[in-house]
């Protein structure tokens, strides 16, 4: 359990900087950390699911649209308690995931001018979908080698 704390918490690397150790350190206890990431992660779900339940509504494209991305910046923000804030940007803004990151802030955004500004339900839906995938995109990265398992199932569905 100490191993996997220390991973989390982004703790492993035993010779990092000291301008590192200060950026990344936490005031939070590790199970203040967990509890919180927990509620966020909790709360992304259920805000995705009442979007998801709103849809049906009338009017409730628009809805469906701000709940769904407030859930998805919950779930996203949750790991900030895991790895710490600055952590979580680093890791998001590295190399191997960059595309990802950039696609699913973007369609974060381009979902919210959608339902919100422009008034087009059908372009907020599609920013949704895109979302989705932008998100699962993002997320496949953390796991190693997974990306490339879902490129060669899809490649082998198409062919």
């Amino acid at each position: 359990m100490e191993k996997l704390r220390r991973v989390l918490s982004g703790q492993d690397d035993e010779e990092q900087g000291l301008t590192s150790q200060v950026l990344d350190v936490s005031t939070l206890s590790w199970n203040t950390r967990l509890r919180w990431f927990a509620i966020c992660f909790i709360c992304g779900i259920l805000c995705s699911l009442i979007g998801t339940s709103l849809l049906w509504l009338p009017g409730g494209v628009k809805l469906f649209a701000v709940f769904y991305t407030l859930g998805n910046i919950s779930a996203l923000a949750s790991t900030c308690f895991l790895m710490g804030p600055v952590k979580q940007l680093k890791k998001m803004f590295e190399s191997t995931r960059l595309f990802a990151t950039v696609i699913m802030l973007l369609c974060l955004v381009l979902t919210l001018c959608a339902a919100l500004w422009w008034h087009k339900n059908g372009l907020a839906l599609l920013f949704c979908i895109l979302q989705f995938l932008a998100m699962s995109w993002y997320s496949l990265s953390y796991i190693p080698y997974a990306r490339d398992a879902v490129k060669k199932c899809c490649s082998s569905l198409i062919s």
